[in-house]
C-alpha cells in the first residue's frame, strides 16, 4: 500500500463507547454537502478546524465501524495493492483473486513478476459484484412470489 495508508485495529470497548457518543453528537450537526467547523480544545488552547462535506461523512463512517467494533483501514483510491492486499478487500482468498486477474476481470500490471491492482479497479469490480448479486436475489424473490413459495408481499 501506499503511505497514505493507514490500519487502525478493532476498538477497545472504551473507544467503541467514545466513537458511540462521538457519532451521535457528529451526526446533528452534519449538512449534506456543507462543511463543518469544530472547535477544538485541548490544554487550554482552543482552534477553530473547518472539515470538508466529504471529509465529515468519512468521519461518521470511521466512527459507526469503530462504535460497532470493527477495524478500518483507509486505503485511497489511486493506490496499487498486491495480490494479497487486494485478495483481502475483497475478502476472497489469493489463488482466486489471481483466477480474476487472469481471466481479465480486474484489470492489473506486472511489475517484475508481481502483479500489482489498483485500488478504484478492485472497487469497480466489488460494485459490479454486488450489483449482480443483487440482481440475482431481486429474480429469486420475484419468482418465490409468482410460484407463491411464502414470500407474498403484504
Amino acid at each position: 500500500m501506499t503511505a497514505l495508508a493507514h490500519r487502525q485495529p478493532p476498538p477497545t470497548a472504551g473507544e467503541a463507547a467514545i466513537a458511540r457518543r462521538s457519532g451521535q453528537s457528529l451526526a446533528r450537526f452534519m449538512r449534506k454537502d456543507r462543511p463543518l467547523t469544530f472547535r477544538v480544545i485541548d490544554a487550554g488552547q482552543e482552534q477553530p478546524i473547518e472539515l470538508p462535506a466529504g471529509a465529515v461523512h468519512l468521519l461518521m463512517d470511521i466512527l459507526e465501524a469503530m462504535a460497532a467494533g470493527r477495524g478500518i483501514t483507509l486505503i485511497p483510491e489511486n493506490a496499487e495493492l498486491t495480490t494479497v492486499q487486494a485478495a483481502e478487500v475483497l475478502n476472497v482468498s489469493r489463488p482466486f483473486l489471481i483466477g480474476l486477474l487472469e481471466q481479465n476481470s480486474i484489470p492489473y500490471r506486472k511489475v517484475g513478476t508481481h502483479r500489482r491492482i489498483r485500488m478504484d479497479d478492485v472497487m469497480a469490480y466489488k460494485a459490479q459484484i454486488d450489483a449482480d448479486r443483487a440482481e440475482v436475489l431481486d429474480q429469486l424473490v420475484a419468482d418465490a412470489q409468482e410460484n407463491d413459495m411464502g414470500y407474498s408481499l403484504p
